[in-house]
């Protein structure tokens, strides 16, 4: 019985081995293979924990992340293939999707296709185009170019977008010069659509480079696309408005800490941190209001807090709101970018980013930390705390830079444009390319040419910053159009006196009179250099060129008339030399609005006030030779060669134009030019009726071109320390100036 027993169990433990066997619950591998597969697995004898072989995913910026909205669309493997295919050319560079041997003989050109008839092109991108077509950098031959960009208007890829572009990927790829994008600048502000909003433009890009709005640090290719700001189609052409910071308070705290205006999407992509800034709005000195009222169906999505928050966001002026804050918030909205950008650099307002992923615009050149406070969306209860606490130098510094910024890169469709083109060539043209010091401090990068030099020190920007002077000693440039009959004619009397100053250098003798160069025993003897220079087809812009026998920075610009003593001369540089960047000199003249005829107009009467100091008597920097015959259009130097006029005043346009100052003019003298001249010569056009009237037309044409009047007025005049006092003229330095 026992025995019986016995087998009972052994045959009922057989069988469950047997089962568990079956069923996988024992599997008995080699040793080997054991240890293999634990490590394998992460876990070690002496390690109490296992290790899992699944890491925790790290915590993305919510924008890179989905809502449960956007996951009902597009799945994990669906979105990593969009994000794929937004460019098939993800890994170009300049060194490997850009072809340099196409700049190396005409330098950096830009190609525009011609417009194809039927194709709509939108205003924006209009804009852009002329910009180009009117840059320095244009040709309209293609065998001349180094970059080209399609007239097809690519800037709205939103599906839904009215100003979409059909069957784009067709027309894009029939251009016979695509070559699979390479060399090509493609422009785009928006991409994708409803719900998702990705980056993706529609049609292979191929190899071309991108300048674009809303672009993801994720699909931005460092050194070879150029991220720009989202403008609005108002956004004008040319010139734009200058900054609002009029002036400098201190402490530079405003009516408003932080603030923002705009709408608050309920749901989807971009909803989450417009949806959380009702945690931080206080009403007081951190005014931030959403609205829902917005789209046609609003009423259907809207939550408990609609209401309320319209009411509120219904009381308050958005412009007051901007220009009396010093701070305004830049968070998201469906796309990374936003016009509050734009909106808040041009009020002074300092920025204050929530945009988790957003390559900021012109972010290769421009320094965002000296502009811009840089925040984090998962860090918004923290924001007003992290402004309270910078200190007001601080903000002061930043507001100042908001200035610089939207002046020089932004205020217009032509500096946006610009400053990519810049960016493009300097990348081309590696060893003249820009400092990060001439991107970042003042005039900017699109004043300052590297292929003039490549030497801080020879601009006249930048002598502070290095704790350099000018060089002491300035050229005579003295502009000659009546021949040499005399021996008392002014300009003989003029170069005595030029080369008695202690400052003088040089003498260069411009000669474009139309009758032969006089013998050189004709000039009087000097104890410093006279160089005759025959003018390059006799026209006026040629007394601007920049020529390489001018070795100083200083230049002291005369007309052969202008009456000048050696007093006047020396004091006049000895000013220059506290304002190397600015024209100074002695013949003033002003400019107006003549509200009746709605054009500006030009003034020589005496008056409390001046915007321009004529060249015929002033002292200004060499660079400005190099930017009037390099950076000015064709058109305006051809204007002012056929009338043989207006030269002094473009050249105070563009002085103006690149500092933001006005001119300064010294001493009170009215009296400049030689009134005995013949009627013969050339000088007397200044007689001529017609000559004002020309004036004031060149006025109109240069404001057009620049997009703005850049002169500045002012009433600053510098005399000499006790002119014309009691004190007598034994003691004064410059005492022949008050004698005259």
């Amino acid at each position: 019985m026992q025995a019986k027993k016995r087998y009972l169990i052994l045959l009922s433990a057989g069988a469950c081995l047997v089962l568990l066997f079956s069923l996988g619950g024992i599997q008995l591998p080699a040793a080997s293979r054991s240890r293999h597969d634990r490590s394998r697995n992460g876990y070690r004898p002496d390690q109490p924990w296992p290790h899992f072989s699944d890491p925790l995913y790290p915590f993305m910026p919510w924008d890179q992340t989905d809502t449960e909205e956007y996951n009902l669309h597009i799945s994990p493997r669906q979105k990593r293939d969009v994000n794929m295919s937004v460019y098939k050319g993800k890994r170009c560079r300049m060194d490997s999707c850009f072809d340099f041997s196409l700049c190396q003989k005409n330098g950096f050109k830009v190609y525009v296709y011609p417009q194809q008839k039927g194709e709509k092109i939108s205003e924006s991108y209009q804009n852009i185009l002329s910009t180009i077509e009117g840059s320095r950098f244009y040709t309209s031959d293609p065998g001349q170019a180094c970059l080209f960009v399609l007239s097809l208007d690519t800037l709205d890829r939103d599906q839904l977008s009215p100003q979409y572009v059909h069957n784009l990927k067709t027309k894009v790829q029939n251009l016979p010069l695509w070559n699979d994008g390479r060399n090509h600048l493609i422009f785009n502000l928006y991409s994708g659509t409803w719900p998702d909003y990705t980056e993706d433009l529609g049609f292979d890009i191929g190899q071309a480079m991108l300048a674009k709005a809303s672009i993801s640090t994720e699909n931005f290719r460092p050194n070879f696309d150029v991220s720009i700001p989202l403008f609005s189609k108002e956004h004008p052409r040319t010139g734009g408005e200058r900054g609002y910071l009029k002036y400098n308070s201190i402490p530079p705290f405003r009516k408003y800490m932080l603030v923002f205006k705009g709408k608050r999407y309920l749901t989807g992509i971009g909803s989450d941190t417009r949806n959380a800034l009702y945690h931080v709005h206080n009403a007081e000195d951190v005014v931030l209001l959403t609205t829902c009222k917005h789209g046609k169906d609003w009423q259907k999505h809207k939550d408990a807090r609609c209401d309320k928050d319209n009411a509120e966001y219904d009381k308050y002026d958005y412009k007051e709101m901007l220009h009396n804050s010093t701070f305004c918030l830049v968070p998201r909205g469906r796309r990374l970018g936003s016009f509050r950008f734009l909106e808040a650099l041009q009020a002074a307002c300092v920025p204050v980013m929530l945009s988790n992923g957003w390559e900021l615009p012109f972010s290769e050149i421009i320094d965002w930390n000296t502009a811009a406070v840089i925040g984090d969306e998962r860090l918004l209860l923290q924001i007003p705390t992290t402004v309270r606490s910078i200190h007001q130098d601080k903000i002061l510094s930043l507001r100042q830079q908001t200035q610089f910024l939207w002046e020089a890169y932004f205020s217009s469709v032509e500096k946006i444009v610009l400053t990519t083109l810049e960016i493009i060539q300097d990348r081309v043209l590696e060893h003249g390319s820009r400092s990060s010091l001439m991107w970042n401090t003042h005039p900017g990068g699109l004043f300052a040419v590297p292929q003039y030099s490549g030497y801080l020190g020879d601009f006249p920007f930048y002598y502070a910053t290095l704790g350099m002077k000018p060089y002491p000693k300035f050229t005579a440039v003295i502009h000659a159009v009546s021949p040499l009959v005399s021996q008392s004619q002014p300009i003989l009397k003029l170069l005595v006196a030029v080369a008695k100053s202690q400052y003088c250098a040089q003498i260069i003798v411009l000669w474009n009179c139309d009758k032969p160069l006089p013998a050189k025993h004709r000039w009087p003897a000097t104890s410093v250099p006279v160089i005759v220079i025959e003018g390059e087809n006799k026209v006026m812009s040629s007394r601007f060129l920049p020529y390489e026998t001018i070795v100083t920075d200083a230049v002291l610009s005369l007309d052969e008339d202008t009456v000048l003593s050696t007093t006047e001369v020396d004091f006049a540089f000895t000013v220059w030399q506290s304002f190397p960047e600015r024209i100074v000199g002695y013949p003033a003249r002003s400019h107006f609005w003549d509200s009746n005829k709605e054009r500006w107009g030009y003034t020589s009467k005496w008056t409390n006030d001046y915007s321009m100091v004529l060249t015929g008597a002033a002292i200004y920097h060499r660079y400005y030779h190099y930017l009037y015959t390099n950076y000015l259009p064709t058109s305006l130097k051809s204007m002012v060669d056929q009338l043989a006029n207006c030269e002094d005043i473009l050249m105070n346009f563009l002085v103006s134009a690149v500092t933001k100052l006005p001119p300064i003019k010294v001493t009170q003298k009215k009296q400049y030019k030689e009134t005995m001249m013949g009627q013969s010569s050339r000088a007397s056009r200044w007689a001529d009726p017609d000559h004002f009237a020309q004036r004031q037309t060149c006025m109109n044409k240069f404001a057009s071109w620049f997009g703005a009047m850049p002169l500045v007025h002012s009433q600053m005049r510098l005399d000499p320390v006790l002119f014309k006092d009691q004190v007598s003229i034994l003691r004064k330095k410059y005492r022949d100036i008050e004698r005259l």
